[in-house]
């Protein structure tokens, strides 16, 4: 009879986990308090979204002149990776990779939290993020629970970004916002390096994801099988993908899913050829991540 220490499950470079229940992440990025950037002048708070469960997020304010009024914003709603069962909205790479993006665009971002699998079993992710969604658009007349929000976000102009899993969480936030009618002006949504399920199984996935088959035919995990497709609250989508990633092929496929849907907005494709997945977010000084990300915010200013 295998002891409590033994492995049941390993899905490297994810997570471990053991016959006694515990779970050890084998990729982790220290936790940042909220700060003011001393470079970029960028601010940050945290938000408690809901206490009971407790679902956090964090804003990210570009340098504001507190001598001059308000200025209304556009707004970038991110939305972290990690395989649905690693990452946070309020760790060093996320914190990394916002304030640069928030300082250049410029814009107000809300990176979004979310629970955790397998503690917390899929599809709690993809609820999370719609509620945290649904508590950003409140603010949409000017009177919602956060005075940043009211103070500096123009609601009109709102761009979806997520990495990995973070753009098929990211995608599901799109999806609903035009079928529940949101309040909020989606303009885009950049999709880089984007995780969804294919034919085959995937041990992972049925592993977070237990009343799932696991594979494409589940229209949260790719959007070939939904059939709100065709309803997407955003018109323009930059689907990103590395030459050496393995799941390029399905940022492939989300692109020619897309193309051959009758959503009927534009798709734009970028490969960064000899990198794998992520790279920007492992080495953002290198060259290459440079101008990936010249390239974001070219296409965020060019949508909102």
């Amino acid at each position: 009879m295998a002891s409590s220490t033994e492995i049941a499950h390993d899905f490297t470079p994810f997570i471990r986990v053991y016959n006694d229940g515990r779970v050890e992440r084998l990729l982790t990025a220290p936790r940042l308090p909220p700060s003011t950037d001393p470079v970029t002048g960028v601010q940050s708070k945290d938000i408690v979204i809901s206490s009971d469960p407790e679902v956090k997020s964090r804003i990210f304010l570009p340098k504001i002149n507190p001598e001059h009024p308000p200025k209304k914003l556009p707004l970038i709603i991110y939305v972290h990776g990690g395989g649905f069962c690693i990452g946070s909205p309020i760790n060093i790479v996320t914190q990394a990779f916002l304030t640069p993006l928030v300082s250049q665009t410029p814009a107000v971002a809300i990176s979004i939290g979310y629970r955790l699998a397998p503690e917390h079993p899929l599809p709690t992710a993809y609820h999370d993020c719609w509620d945290v969604f649904q508590w950003i658009a409140s603010h949409a007349a000017g009177s919602g629970p956060d005075q940043w929000i009211n103070d500096y976000v123009d609601t009109g102009r709102v761009l979806l970004v997520g990495e990995s899993a973070g753009a098929n969480l990211a995608h599901y936030i799109a999806v609903q916002a035009g079928v529940n009618k949101t309040s909020l002006g989606i303009r885009g949504l950049i999709a880089l390096h984007p995780y969804f399920s294919h034919k085959e199984p995937d041990n992972l996935i049925k592993f977070l994801y237990p009343t799932s088959s696991g594979t494409d035919d589940d229209p949260k995990l790719n959007p070939c099988s939904d059939p709100d497709l065709e309803k997407m609250g955003c018109s323009r989508v930059l689907i990103v993908v590395a030459e050496k990633d393995s799941l390029k092929p399905r940022g492939v496929g989300y692109k020619e899913t897309l193309e051959r849907s009758k959503w009927g907005g534009k798709v734009e494709f970028i490969e960064n050829e000899g990198e794998d997945h992520c790279f920007y977010l492992f080495d953002p000084s290198s060259e290459k991540a440079k101008g990936l990300f010249q390239t974001l915010v070219s296409f965020i200013n060019q949508v909102i």
